[in-house]
């Protein structure tokens, strides 16, 4: 059966607005096209460069690059973020908006991130627009 998983306005390259159905978060990561990309597959191990929102399952924005108005980079696949992003993101296009709801014990676990406002019971949904990676 599928989960159901919020939606998402906008396109690449802007700001998102998440909206979330009435069912609890999903168990295990769930992944969604939201724009196909037409670049290179992301290999794990690249630097990749991503424009995100992040939100707690039908909480708050907790973090997001597009009112910073400056893409981050940061190696995929290698450990250096949560499991959630690694395991995503690893294989898609770039040029791709995706849309990602990653449980709590492949986000931050048991303690999750205080000075993010993240519980560790928190659901996390990401929307990622990849960018570039090298």
């Amino acid at each position: 059966m599928a989960q159901s998983l919020p939606t998402a306005t906008g396109t690449f390259g802007e700001k998102p607005v998440l909206s979330f159905p009435e069912t609890p978060a999903p168990e295990d990561l769930q992944v969604q096209v939201l724009e196909q990309g037409s670049g290179e597959e992301v290999e794990a191990g690249q630097s990749i460069e991503v424009h995100y929102l992040g939100q707690t399952w039908g909480g708050r924005i907790f973090d997001n690059s597009y009112d910073r108005g400056s893409s981050i980079s940061f190696p995929i696949g290698v450990g250096a973020v949560i499991s959630g992003w690694d395991d995503s993101l690893v294989g898609q296009q770039i040029g791709s908006r995706v849309l990602v709801s990653i449980p709590p014990h492949l986000g931050y676990g048991h303690r999750g991130m205080p000075a993010a406002g993240i519980k560790g019971t928190d659901t996390l949904v990401f929307v990622v627009d990849i960018v570039g990676a090298r």
